[in-house]
């Protein structure tokens, strides 16, 4: 009787011996995320939040964002939240906004395993968008898998977040949302070193950076037909506000292998790192379509014409 009640002791030692290292684990990852995540947005805010765990399920998962800390109360309560679900009934055409001007060049960059998402660092020189003849430089680009934002209820399987930064500290992100299909040319360009950051997570550094060095991304500026425009926030705590959102109208392909590819490195819990779509209220989500601003400016051409 004293044996069995000392391996019983022993098994449930034992038990929570291990129960404790998973939650530890656990914790541990959902901390480096955090961390991770306040490299994305270098803002004020972000300095004052290090250190407080979000995820994407449980009870740190978006519902409970803006209850982990004061400062995500933006989270919770704030009317400009992304990311949205566009429907087209609520859009608007504005015959001002102008095609999308993007500049990118050549510029040495790093991979990074930022646990919850897979991210892509530039140095300086990498280029502008303009927007509203304002100037914003691109610092940054990151997947998320499946999409956060929807295009008439659709949801596709990834979504890059291109992050540009004006000199006043506004935050401009483009979108691009990804469906299953051809391989993606510019990620097929980095397949090694995705597989690379792999390679790095299961060897148990799972905060891996990969250095790139120069890579070209003018091919990504192509030539945009169609966009939705809204005023929105950042998509992960503190759900900052005041951010221009660009939606690129065109879906590109990815293959499947290259979804895989970026989920690959990340923990189980932040293979699906969408935030759900948030409510519009009353927001204007406008639309800008190549095809009628040329015919309004071939209308005024003809009038000055036929005026002169």
């Amino acid at each position: 009787g004293f044996k069995r009640g000392a391996n019983k002791i022993l098994y449930h030692l034992h038990r929570d011996f291990h129960q404790n290292r998973m939650k530890k684990k656990m914790m541990m990852i959902i901390k480096l995320c955090f961390f991770a995540m306040a490299l994305l947005y270098i803002t004020p805010a972000n300095a004052q939040t290090q250190g407080v765990l979000f995820g994407y399920r449980g009870k740190n998962g978006p519902n409970q964002w803006g209850h982990l800390n004061p400062h995500f109360t933006q989270c919770a309560v704030g009317k400009l939240q992304s990311p949205i679900d566009i429907q087209r009934r609520q859009t608007f055409y504005n015959r001002r906004l102008e095609s999308l001007h993007r500049d990118y060049y050549p510029t040495n960059a790093t991979l990074v395993n930022h646990v919850c998402n897979v991210a892509m660092f530039f140095g300086e020189g990498a280029g502008d968008v303009v927007i509203d003849n304002k100037n914003y430089t691109l610092q940054q680009m990151h997947w998320h898998t499946p999409s956060e934002h929807h295009l008439h209820g659709v949801q596709y399987a990834a979504e890059l977040h291109m992050v540009h930064q004006a000199k006043d500290g506004s935050f401009a992100v483009v979108a691009s949302l990804f469906k299953i299909g051809t391989e993606e040319p510019f990620l097929a360009q980095m397949k090694e070193k995705l597989v690379e950051l792999k390679k790095e997570r299961f060897k148990g550094n799972q905060t891996a950076q990969v250095e790139v060095g120069k890579i070209n991304t003018r091919h990504i500026e192509g030539k945009t037909r169609k966009y939705f425009r809204y005023v929105g926030s950042l998509t992960t705590p503190p759900c900052s506000e005041n951010v221009s959102w660009t939606i690129l109208g065109k879906v590109r392909s990815m293959s499947k292998e290259q979804v895989e590819l970026l989920r690959s490195p990340l923990d189980i819990s932040y293979k699906n790192n969408s935030r759900p779509c948030q409510p519009l209220n009353g927001r204007r989500v406008e639309v800008f379509r190549e095809l009628a601003t040329d015919k309004n400016r071939n209308r005024q051409q003809k009038k000055k014409t036929q005026l002169s």
